[in-house]
């Protein structure tokens, strides 16, 4: 059995059901994470100066200092130790394991039984559902309801979701979750198609890229991936990975004369010539591992040098990659020698050093000595050619100084505070730019190989295809080295931003617009819930309340799809031109916009422009040919989209499953969109998007709609996964916000985000009353609102997570802690229309009062003042003081007064006076 990787992808099983964990990354960007989740090291460091050599460096070789053997060093807890501090590193790593899958007789029936299984801890849940025998294509249906096991729910109309439980005849110490479906013999089903999630990291895996699929009848065609006996396929281990085969593991007797019995059967007949079979697959998970590095340094009483000693518990062959500084400049140089054993120079600006592996413990560690005319040491750990470690995106920084510089007492918060300071300007990252500067030489080999003439003629079309799957590797590689050595929290124009606003405020200058804020003062409403299309003339109802939303405080609208489509919601758009729709037709949707320009608030159109429902069949039989003014063939659907004979490009995101994904990169694709936004804010009046599913496609295509159709403002959905461990989430969430970022900056920051992570975490925090989560690790709003606030669009509840659909309602009884704390704090707030027409309506008008009264805007300062258990406190822009959870907070008395200026459940807000 071919031992290789089933890895794991992000499956939108249906619209947007938002599977909050953890996504894997192939490149790890190291962060800090929660001391409390954190492994932490003692160090036992020693007291020495003088040391014997334990062997020589490798080419080109560097003088290294003395080594005193480690049996005679003494601890490092003398008054001449002024640096000791330990730093949390979260990282990644991969745990093998296996999928089983296996199909025999039913112990207590004539029927058939369906095992799914999997040997690795985690949160497993089968995603399944079925093909009937008169089924064309590859669409999924719901089962029979006798087949539904206990525990399992619906997703729609197509598909089910089952727990896996622990199988009882697990041995000790061993893991196995499993699942079983009965099948029973004269059912009309074809096949089961299934997917497996990991509930805990997000983590979703497949077959070759696409779902698992057991025949039932053997009337399917070879192109099916189908498991089974006899049946060789391969399995991709990544967008960009290549090929590899498997050989299945089969328990069941092989019939002879199978392929012979294809030709010509009544499929109803196959369920009683099933074959029963076992199969094992290969699967690698990620899972989240806490290290930590320590640093000690004490001043040698002999030689009056710094001697630093360095110590990790990360497994592996450790590399040091270090350097000393001058000044709070940062910039790196050589210290001159003696170096630790084992050291090489890089560029002659930094050394490279193995750490050693002490006989007493597994830990490895290294002793260096630097002299008194440096003023910091800097250093990041490499684990291997492609993972790099540091600290929140910069070098990991050690203050250097004499022993009375630093009090004891100071030196452990002084030494953080100092290495977590973002780096100004454009510091070097020398630490990558050798790794990145060798593969850019590999990229230019790798073209110049396959764009020649006699590279043409000599290799076969397979070797090309290899060729060019190691290109795109090498600058996936590349992009990501690059990415972690940005500093995540760096986005430099909103500074500027920010000091633009506060001088148009002061001078009552008019604001500056942007399609990505409006005026920074928006407060957004949205205008439907899931089932806002039951009654036909919804644009005729929201029409009656524009009136009462205008004097409510809201300034922007955002309406439902408008188009022709599958979905009576909305979100399975057909002909884009055709917009009579469930909520009304298209004369009442510009009655509509008109009557809400009339009392002063701006409308948002949710554009879908992700996928696409086809009017017609290909020769396949598969739905991929659109009619209507957009009459597309199957040149605009992405060639990776496994469900739908794509001949377009790859995909540019990840896959929706429900419908044709659009390929973007296709000209004739944006220029058609360019031109339907563009009608629809003549002809409709829209002012802006709400744009639908943007995981699924390039932020640059965004960037390129925006600047044709001019919106007044735009939000993008980018629904990601959280960050969890063990069913926990993790107290660090700046990887999930990182990506939300990303999409952000390739739109050039001309459209925002939704703050799906600040939404996850007080999820948390107010379910488990842990308000502490509300402060990052550098006292900031923790969701994208503290790193890009002018790009966050804040929220507590939609249209998916609650309403009847309620995939991630917020934590019942606490909506209004959540309201008082986006209501406040910078961003540009979203309030659901579910709430704004309950019990809450009173209380959600008089925080929306409060912003506007005070003028709090996207891009206001937020400063923490308590997160603690049972509190969280801030004081937004000096004018606005808050505090939600059952603890106690009163503003300090200074300069300013303040005044109660509402109060509720678990949370009050004060203002200045």
């Amino acid at each position: 059995m071919s031992t290789v990787s089933l890895e794991p992808f992000f499956h939108p099983c249906r619209r947007k059901t938002p599977f909050y964990r953890s996504k894997s990354k192939a490149l790890l960007k190291p962060s800090s994470v929660n001391s409390s989740n954190s492994k932490l090291v003692v160090s036992h460091v020693t007291s020495f100066c003088n040391f014997r050599p334990l062997h020589r460096s490798p080419s080109p070789p560097i003088a290294a200092a003395a080594s005193t053997d480690t049996s005679t060093l003494e601890s490092f807890q003398s008054a001449d130790v002024f640096f000791n501090d330990t730093f949390p590193i979260n990282r990644i790593d991969k745990v093998e394991g296996k999928i089983f899958v296996r199909l025999d007789h039913a112990k207590d029936s004539n029927g058939w039984e369906l095992t799914v299984g999997c040997n690795l801890p985690g949160k497993w849940i089968l995603h399944w559902g079925v093909s009937f025998v008169d089924d064309v294509g590859s669409e999924w249906d719901q089962p029979p309801r006798d087949m539904i096991p206990p525990g399992s729910i619906t997703i729609k109309d197509y598909a089910i979701e089952t727990p896996l439980k622990k199988s009882p005849s697990t041995a000790e110490g061993d893991t196995l979750h499993e699942v079983r479906i009965d099948l029973k013999p004269d059912s009309k089903i074809s096949a089961i198609n299934f997917v497996l999630k990991d509930e805990e990291t997000g983590a979703w895996y497949q077959h070759k890229g696409r779902d698992f699929k057991v025949a039932l009848v053997d009337c399917l065609t070879e192109e099916a991936n189908i498991i089974g006996p006899k049946k060789g396929f391969s399995i991709w281990p990544g967008a960009l990975g290549q090929l590899s085969d498997m050989i299945l593991k089969s328990e069941a007797k092989h019939y002879e004369g199978q392929e012979k019995r294809r030709q010509s059967r009544d499929p109803k007949q196959e369920t009683s010539q099933l074959e029963g079979f076992y199969v094992e697959l290969p699967i690698i998970k990620e899972v989240s591992v806490n290290n930590s590095v320590s640093v000690s340094i004490r001043k040698c009483p002999e030689t009056a040098k710094n001697l630093l000693y360095l110590e990790t518990d990360i497994p592996g062959d450790i590399v040091l990659h270090w350097g000393v500084c001058r000044d709070d400049a940062r910039r790196w140089e050589v210290p001159p020698a003696p170096h630790p054993p084992e050291t090489v120079i890089f560029k002659d600006r930094a050394l490279r050093t193995k750490l050693q592996q002490p006989q007493d413990n597994g830990s490895r560690s290294v002793l260096i000595t630097l002299g008194e005319e440096f003023s910091g040491f800097l250093f990041v750990l490499k684990l291997n050619e492609n993972t790099w470690l540091n600290s929140e995106g910069n070098d990991f920084y050690i203050p250097i100084a004499s022993s009375s510089g630093f009090p004891v007492g100071n030196k452990e918060d002084l030494s953080k505070g100092m290495q977590r300071e973002e780096t100004e300007g454009a510091s070097e990252k020398v630490s990558f730019s050798a790794y990145t500067d060798g593969i850019i030489n590999e990229i230019r080999n790798l073209v110049t190989d396959i764009s020649s003439e006699k590279s043409q003629k000599t290799k076969s079309k397979e070797a090309q295809e290899t060729i060019l799957q190691e290109i795109e590797r090498l600058a996936a590689e590349a992009y990501s080295i690059f990415r972690s050595s940005v500093p995540s929290p760096t986005i430099p124009e909103e500074v500027e931003e920010s000091k633009a606003a506060v001088e148009s405020d002061t001078l009552n200058l008019p604001p500056k617009i942007s399609s990505a804020t409006g005026t920074g003062y928006e407060i957004l409403c949205q205008g439907f819930n899931w089932e806002s299309h039951k009654s036909g003339r919804w644009y005729m109802e929201l029409k009656e309340k524009a009136a009462e939303l205008a004097s409510l405080g809201f300034t922007v609208i955002w309406l439902p799809p408008p188009t022709e489509s599958v979905s009576p919601e909305g979100y399975m758009p057909k002909d884009l031109y055709n917009l009579n729709s469930r909520y009304g037709n298209i004369d009442e949707l510009k009655d509509l916009v008109k009557r809400f320009h009339e009392v002063g608030i701006t409308v948002l159109g949710d554009a879908v422009l992700n996928h696409r429902c086809a009017h017609y069949k290909n020769k396949n039989g598969i739905w991929n040919i659109f009619g209507g003014r957009l009459n597309w063939d199957d040149r605009a659907v992405v060639a990776d989209d496994p469900h739908f004979q794509g001949r377009g490009n790859k995909s540019s995101g990840d896959n929706f499953h429900a419908a044709p994904n659009i390929d973007h990169s296709q000209e004739f694709v944006r220029k058609d969109l360019k031109e339907w936004l563009c009608w629809l804010r003549k002809e409709i009046g829209y002012d802006g998007w709400r744009l639908d599913f943007v995981r699924g496609f390039w932020g640059g295509y965004v960037k390129d709609y925006l600047d044709a159709s001019e919106p007044y403002f735009a939000v993008g959905e980018y629904w990601d996964s959280l960050s969890y461990t063990y069913g926990e989430m993790d107290h660090n969430q700046d990887a999930h916000r990182q990506r939300i970022i990303d999409w952000i900056n390739a739109t050039n920051g001309t459209a925002g985000a939704f703050d799906v992570t600040t939404k996850g975490i007080l999820h948390s925090a107010l379910e488990r009353c842990e308000y502490w989560r509300l402060s990052d690790q550098k006292g900031k709003p923790p969701g994208v609102v503290g790193w890009w606030p002018s790009r966050a669009v804040t929220f507590i509840e939609n249209h998916d997570t609650g309403s009847t659909q309620g995939h991630w309602r917020f934590p019942s009884g606490k909506e209004m802690q959540g309201y008082a704390y986006i209501l406040t704090h910078p961003g540009t707030p979203s309030v659901f229309f579910d709430h704004i027409f309950s019990h809450y309506k009173s209380e959600i008008a008089t925080l929306i009062s409060l912003r506007k009264r005070n003028k709090i805007h996207c891009r206001s300062t937020v400063r923490i003042s308590k997160a603690e258990k049972d509190v969280y406190a801030a004081i937004i822009d000096d004018k606005i003081a808050m505090k939600i959870g059952p603890g106690h907070f009163e503003p300090p008395n200074g300069s300013q007064r303040w005044s109660s200026a509402i109060e509720g459940r678990d949370y009050k807000i004060w203002e200045a006076s």
